[in-house]
């Protein structure tokens, strides 16, 4: 083993790969980071559709979540790289693609995160706000979201972990990602075991410092 490899290419592998930071339009962080915040927020929105009395709202919410949980996420991003393109009469860049594909696919399993954990609020607490004078929209803001936002911490950082490893997929439309870097590299230096042992540890470590802040601001909460 040889892993001079990876010094030598340390600073393409971190800046390009992980951070976007190139000639080469890329990043892992540079995807995900956006990828989580735009996923969450159409997820709440997913989410309370799926909570609402309105079937024209609820009905349109429910299959949104069943198509894409019952699909996998590489298809969805063909159909981004190959069909929307065909649609829009123009080409699209492979960050357009990957985010949109990651963002789309991502806010329904969020949304049903947020759905789970708004009705994991009890009842009485609703009821209570309610018979006080509190409005719906102050009722969700101050009694339910709070409450609901603990118990979904869990769900949501796996949900977050599951999504910054899934971006590796991006790399099969050319987005120059970590995996992807590590396979340019590759394909000059033939070196697979030391570069993607170097790779396998950075995700490991991205995802073990989420898991670790998850359980930290989950305990704040708490004691809040």
């Amino acid at each position: 083993m040889d892993f001079s490899v990876i010094a030598n290419n340390f600073s393409f592998l971190i800046s390009q790969g992980l951070l976007g930071f190139g000639k080469f339009t890329g990043g892992t962080l540079r995807l995900a980071i956006p990828a989580i915040i735009l996923g969450f927020i159409l997820g709440i929105f997913i989410g309370l559709g799926r909570l609402a009395r309105s079937g024209w709202v609820r009905v349109p919410a429910t299959a949104y979540v069943e198509f894409f949980r019952g699909v996998p996420l590489v298809m969805v991003i063909f159909w981004f790289w190959f069909v929307i393109p065909v649609l829009l009469g123009v080409p699209l860049p492979e960050y357009t693609v990957a985010l949109a594909a990651f963002v789309v696919f991502e806010a329904a399993y969020l949304g049903e995160i947020i759905r789970a954990g708004i009705q994991s609020v009890p009842r009485g607490q609703v009821e209570a706000a309610t018979a006080t004078g509190l409005t719906s929209v102050q009722t969700m803001r101050h009694i339910i979201l709070p409450q609901a936002l603990k118990n979904m911490i869990p769900a949501l950082v796996t949900q977050f972990i599951v999504l910054f490893k899934d971006t590796s997929l991006a790399s099969i439309i050319g987005y120059v990602d970590l995996t992807k870097a590590a396979q340019i590299v590759n394909n000059r230096e033939i070196r697979p075991f030391e570069l993607y042992l170097f790779i396998a540890m950075v995700y490991w470590l991205c995802t073990y410092g989420m898991s670790r802040y998850a359980r930290y601001l989950e305990r704040r909460l708490s004691h809040a």
